[in-house]
């Protein structure tokens, strides 16, 4: 479908607007050249836009601990505080090649300003820091601390711990992105449902030490209250409706020892689905609330969006903005979507409805963001552009119908503007979460019409889907069905708990599937590789690989 002179039009006005308000204040530039401090026009109405705390690094001058490398060192006199006090772990994300956010939580009663401190090391022993300073959070931000550490070198890796009344966090390893890269490894995960089992496939992902970066692709938490089946009790117990709540919840998964030690190893970038707000959310409300009993969707929205900007590692520009680009060198230019607050529609009630489905009006992105996607596209200059995103994208249809509204399925008209803005783009690979299960498809424009499944003519690209951290998948493997109605459909798994490691190269992107045992049993953590599917440069098609990639060599040590 060619972008038609009005279409166009229409993108540059809603570009311009963009800039106007901001809306692109949380994508660096495109050559990766910013520092990444974000702006803000100002918080909406009981939202704290909390900005993250800006330090400049130092070039390292020290090689031992006990030379002056004329950095501030922490000093403590009074008593030292309970051992509580670092209790949710130590994170890092959205990393740029020359700043990177870290992240952690003072946790106290204290309704009062916490003095904390910092440091930045090229070594895990501390010994050549290259930065390091006093810095304050309190409750008005729920006591958590986001640092946006600047100044850093490109594809190095960095160690960094925090203090506070004497006590000293756990350490965290992070890494910047480079600026000349032929190989990147790069885990997706998504939707984990803490009631629902152990996180194994944190732990999993945790001991990978070469990963260069690990994708979030939404769900994280989950808004429902607790009942009897639950594997595992979560706070609060009811559902999430205020503020308090949303933070409680995020307390609570960020006890998990695994979902720790995912976020001290590797930089994670995040992204939201619905239940990081409520079930089927859009951007006028959601499934999953009833304003005559639980009060305003705008309310609620605005506290699930503040209590994310809080305990995830990212970097912030206006409230509920949360798309933004991260350049890896000429390699891989990443780009984070949001297709369920900013711009969603209502999910339509009607699958069999083509005027309703094709209605050019209705939006997933939204007008500003469908903008912001094709500058994108128009100026990168990498080889492969990566997309982390909610939902499917591809068509998914049995029979003659598609199955889920809330997919990109249930909004055809915005999926073919994205389609006709991907011609622009050689290589492009979509990742996605949300359904609990496994996929990989080319995206074909019209797969029951002018696609060839044997060669990707008709393909704009291809799509791998992460399955669950603990979401429960579907009931049998009925992939076999869904493969008869869908050519564009290589390949699914649709019952396995799991997460997909990405292998980067000049040549192809090699997604593997890799699945774990039981995750309602503490110890099922024993993984197993499933299946392998890659796309080669300039194809747009998918083809079936026998093994995984080998892990790079030469990994940096892992946090101890």
């Amino acid at each position: 479908m060619p972008l038609s002179r009005r279409t166009l039009l229409r993108y540059a006005s809603a570009l311009s607007a963009t800039s106007a308000v901001g809306c692109g204040d949380d994508a660096p530039p495109l050559d990766g050249s910013g520092t990444g401090s974000s702006t803000s026009s100002g918080p909406g109405p009981g939202v704290s836009t909390g900005a993250p705390v800006t330090s400049t690094a130092v070039e390292s001058s020290s090689s031992s601990g006990g030379l002056d490398d004329g950095l501030p060192r922490y000093e403590w006199e009074g008593e030292v505080g309970p051992e509580s006090l670092f209790s949710h772990g130590v994170a890092s994300g959205d990393p740029l090649t020359d700043a990177v956010i870290l992240w952690t939580r003072i946790t106290t009663e204290s309704n009062d300003a916490v003095e904390a401190f910092f440091e930045v090391a090229l070594d895990p022993e501390f010994e050549m820091r290259v930065a390091a300073d006093y810095l304050e959070t309190d409750p008005g931000r729920d006591q958590t601390i986001k640092l946006d550490v600047q100044n850093l070198q490109a594809g190095t890796t960095y160690y960094y711990r925090f203090y506070t009344q004497g006590r000293i966090s756990s350490i965290g390893r992070t890494r910047t992105a480079p600026t000349d890269a032929t190989r990147l490894r790069v885990a997706t995960c998504s939707c984990s449902n803490y009631a629902h089992g152990y996180f194994h496939i944190y732990r999993r992902i945790a001991e990978r030490a070469d990963l260069d970066l690990v994708l979030h692709l939404g769900d994280y938490i989950y808004e429902a209250g607790t009942n009897p089946n639950h594997i595992r009790v979560v706070e609060p117990e009811h559902e999430l409706l205020e503020l308090d709540d949303y933070r409680t919840r995020y307390a609570t998964y960020r006890t998990d020892p695994d979902l720790q030690e995912l976020h001290r190893q590797h930089p994670v970038v995040v992204t939201w689905d619905d239940h990081e707000s409520a079930n089927d959310a859009s951007r006028d409300n959601a499934q999953n609330h009833t304003p005559s009993t639980e009060g305003s969707w705008e309310d609620r929205k605005a506290a699930a969006i503040q209590a994310h900007a809080e305990w995830m590692p990212r970097r912030e520009g206006m409230p509920g903005i949360i798309y933004r680009a991260l350049p890896y060198s000429d390699l891989m230019h990443l780009m984070m979507l949001d297709t369920r607050l900013i711009g969603r529609d209502l999910q339509p009630d009607d699958l069999t409805d083509p005027e309703l489905l094709d209605d050019p009006d209705r939006q997933l992105l939204g007008m500003a963001q469908e903008a912001w996607v094709m500058e994108q596209f128009m100026n990168t200059q990498s080889q492969w552009v990566l997309i982390g995103q909610q939902v499917i994208m591809a068509e998914v249809r049995l029979g003659d119908n598609p199955i889920n509204a809330d997919q990109w399925d249930g909004y055809r008209a915005a999926r073919g503007r994205f389609y006709a803005m991907a011609e622009a783009v050689p290589n492009l690979v979509v990742l996605t979460g949300d359904i609990h299960s496994s996929w990989a498809f080319d995206l074909a424009v019209d797969p029951q019409g002018e696609y060839d499944p044997e060669t990707g003519e008709g393909s704009v690209g291809v799509e791998f889907v992460t399955p669950g951290v603990t979401s429960a998948g579907f009931p049998t493997n009925a992939a076999n069905a869904v493969l008869v109605s869908n050519p564009h459909l290589h390949w699914a798994e649709l019952t396995q708990r799991g997460y997909v490691v990405l292998d980067i190269d000049s040549e192809r992107v090699q997604a593997s599937w890799w699945f774990i045992d039981d995750v309602e049993d503490p110890q099922g953590d024993t993984q197993r590789f499933e299946s392998a599917w890659a796309v080669y440069d300039g194809t747009r098609h998918l083809v079936q690989e026998d093994e995984p990639a080998e892990p790079a060599e030469d990994a940096p040590a892992p946090a101890p």
